[in-house]
C-alpha cells in the first residue's frame, strides 16, 4: 500500500540552510583563536587537564544535540502529513439541494415524468452526500431537509405535482434564497444546488442569488425543460452546468465528483491531511536528553 506524504507548510524548509550556516559558524568558532588548545601552551593545557581544570578535548555533543533539536523542530513545522482515509465523515460539508419548480407550467408539461425520472436518478447517485428538496411556485418551501435517506428523497420527488404548492405563480428567486439559507445553516461549504425549471420567473434577482451560491463555494446547475437563454446564464453565474432531460449519466457524474479535490481548491487541505508534525517533535526528545545530561555533568 502506497503512503502519500505531503508538506502543509513547506516554506519552513528554508530555515534549514540557515541552521546549516549557524552550525558551521559555531563549529569554526570553537576551532578559532578562542580555542585554548591553540592559544595556550600545550604543556600547560595537559597539566590543567590532569588537574581536572579543563577538558583536554572540548566536547561537541552539546552542539550536535542542539542542532538536531532545531532541525527536527523545523521539519515538524513544515507539516509532514499523510492523507486521511475517513473523508466520508465530512459528508456534512457537501450536501446537495434539489430545487424544483412545482408550478403547473412544469408539472403539467408532457415532459414532467421524464424530469421526475432524472431527478430520482440524480438523488440515487449521491452516494455519501446528504440531499434535500426545495419546492416552489408562488412561494418556496422545504419539502425534505438534509438527509442520507436517498430512498425517501426519491419518493418525495415522485410526489411532486401541480397541487403540492398552494401559491400560484413562479418565484425561483424565493427558492434560491431558501437554498442559500439552508446551506448556510448546515455550514455546507462545497454544496450543489440543482434547479429543475422551464426557465419561467428567472431574472436579475435569481441571477444574483446564483452568483451568491458560487461565492459560498456551492455550484448551481440547471435541469431545464426547453432551452431558454436564462438557463445557461444562471448556470454560468452559479459555476455549474445545464443538463437536458436525457443527460442522466452526466448529472450523476457531476454530483459524484470527488469532494476532496473541490475542498482543496477552496483552501481546506487540513480536512483531508493529517499533520504528523506533532509526532515528529517527539524525536527531538532524544537529542534533548543529551543536552540535559551534559548540563547535569
Amino acid at each position: 500500500m502506497s503512503l502519500d506524504v505531503t508538506l502543509l507548510r513547506p516554506l519552513w524548509l528554508l530555515a534549514l540552510p540557515v541552521l546549516a550556516g549557524l552550525a558551521w559558524w559555531l563549529w569554526s568558532r570553537r576551532q578559532g583563536l578562542g580555542d585554548w588548545q591553540r592559544a595556550a601552551d600545550p604543556g600547560m593545557i595537559r597539566a590543567m587537564a590532569a588537574l581536572g581544570r579543563v577538558e583536554a578535548q572540548p566536547g561537541r555533543s552539546g552542539l550536535w544535540a542542539g542542532m538536531a533539536v532545531l532541525v527536527i523542530a523545523v521539519l515538524a513545522l513544515a507539516g509532514p502529513a499523510v492523507e486521511r482515509r475517513d473523508t466520508p465523515s465530512f459528508r456534512n460539508l457537501d450536501g446537495v439541494l434539489f430545487v424544483v419548480d412545482a408550478s403547473r407550467s412544469v408539472t403539467e408539461d408532457v415532459l414532467w415524468p421524464q424530469m421526475q425520472a432524472l431527478g430520482r436518478f440524480g438523488l440515487a447517485s449521491l452516494g455519501t452526500r446528504p440531499g434535500g428538496i426545495v419546492v416552489y411556485g408562488g412561494d418556496a418551501y422545504l419539502a425534505t431537509g438534509m438527509t442520507l435517506d436517498h430512498l425517501q428523497l426519491g419518493q418525495t420527488f415522485s410526489l411532486i405535482g401541480p397541487e403540492l404548492v398552494p401559491d400560484p405563480g413562479t418565484r425561483p428567486e424565493r427558492a434560491l434564497a431558501l437554498a442559500v439559507a439552508r446551506l448556510e445553516e448546515a455550514e455546507i461549504i462545497a454544496g450543489d444546488v440543482v434547479l429543475f425549471t422551464d426557465g419561467a420567473g428567472l431574472g436579475p434577482e435569481s441571477l444574483r442569488l446564483a452568483a451568491r451560491l458560487a461565492e459560498m463555494g456551492a455550484r448551481l446547475s440547471v435541469v431545464g425543460i426547453g432551452d431558454a437563454p436564462a438557463l445557461r446564464t444562471h448556470a454560468q453565474a452559479g459555476g455549474g452546468r445545464v443538463f437536458g432531460l436525457n443527460d442522466a449519466e452526466a448529472l450523476a457524474g457531476w454530483l459524484g465528483q470527488d469532494m476532496a479535490a473541490r475542498l482543496e481548491r477552496q483552501d481546506y487541505p487540513l480536512i483531508f491531511w493529517s499533520d504528523m508534525g506533532r509526532y515528529l517533535l517527539l524525536l527531538a526528545a532524544v537529542p534533548m536528553l543529551l543536552l540535559f545530561r551534559r548540563q547535569g555533568a
